[in-house]
């Protein structure tokens, strides 16, 4: 885009990592994280990483570029989900805090199309480099592969990512209401919209409900605590009789769905967005793993209506 060349961002990204290392003098670790609250850390690295970006590409600049000229209109995941028969989020993943590493050297180039071709009804491209191994040149990378709605998956704490957001091509982003105060939501999820993005916001607790705003246009529930990162796929559907009714608002349920008969149980709850990551990656062809796991998924609803 004009006014932001690539080659700028990604000084910016790498310059980004290569401060942090040098700041926190830490020791390479490729184990999971064993601590109380992740989240804490991600957070606090977040905002080091994106005050050094500011500084080597401020936001000016990016709404400079945005005004010079829009980027390509946006997909609407919102609208993908609520009229695909399966809803499933593929997402690309190589590692979790919780687990390491999980797919070192995948390419996003390669499994992305592939999720494409097996039934993906949209994709989640993890961008946080230091907890979950992404890249904000991963998003870049395949948007021109596909016309599918992709979601930035990161910790979004500063309007500035949501421009950055735009740039590189995200169709929606995620807003965790762990992360953020209401107010903080709902401005950021204003942001947003004025920017063509579409905005899931993340729960996990019936107290973060009162983060839910007009311009949110996808609720997600996280089976996974953020805190301990264990994971309780029942804990999307406890939580359904607690969430807006009415198809303005799409349901999705999030990590530690593996079982296509859960996938049926929350749809009948009135989910119609299954994210699903760690499962598809650990697969050596994860479009493969993909299309069994829809066939299975038709399989039960089949089953289910025999």
């Amino acid at each position: 885009m004009a006014g932001v060349p690539d080659a700028l961002i990604f000084f910016c990204f790498f310059s980004c990592i290569k401060a942090r290392k040098e700041g926190h003098q830490k020791k390479k670790n490729n184990h999971p994280l064993i601590m109380q609250d992740i989240l804490s850390q991600i957070i606090a690295n977040k905002r080091f990483e994106i005050d050094i970006r500011k500084r080597i590409i401020p936001q000016e600049q990016f709404e400079e570029a945005l005004l010079d000229g829009m980027p390509r209109p946006t997909h609407s995941m919102r609208r993908a989900l609520a009229e695909s028969p399966t809803g499933i989020i593929a997402e690309f993943k190589r590692r979790s805090p919780s687990k390491g590493w999980i797919a070192r050297e995948a390419d996003p180039a390669h499994v992305v199309p592939d999720y494409a071709r097996a039934g993906a009804a949209a994709l989640s491209v993890l961008t946080d480099e230091k907890f979950f191994g992404g890249t904000v040149r991963d998003l870049r990378a395949v948007r021109p592969l596909t016309n599918l709605p992709i979601l930035r998956k990161d910790f979004i704490i500063d309007a500035y990512q949501l421009y950055e957001a735009r740039i590189i091509g995200a169709d929606a982003v995620l807003l965790i209401a762990a992360a953020l105060s209401p107010d903080q939501c709902c401005e950021l999820a204003d942001v947003a919209h004025r920017l063509g993005l579409e905005v899931l916001l993340e729960l996990h607790t019936a107290d973060e409900l009162r983060h839910i705003c007009p311009e949110v246009d996808m609720i997600g529930i996280n089976n996974r605590h953020l805190g301990s990162f264990s994971t309780d796929p029942e804990h999307s559907l406890r939580m359904a009789g607690l969430l807006p009714a009415g198809d303005d608002v799409v349901r999705i349920s999030e990590s530690g769905l593996s079982d296509p008969a859960t996938i049926h149980r929350l749809r009948r709850a009135g989910y119609r967005g299954f994210l699903i990551g760690e499962t598809f990656m650990r697969a050596s062809r994860p479009g493969e793993a993909l299309a069994s796991f829809l066939r299975d998924v038709e399989a039960q609803s089949t089953e289910a209506t025999a």
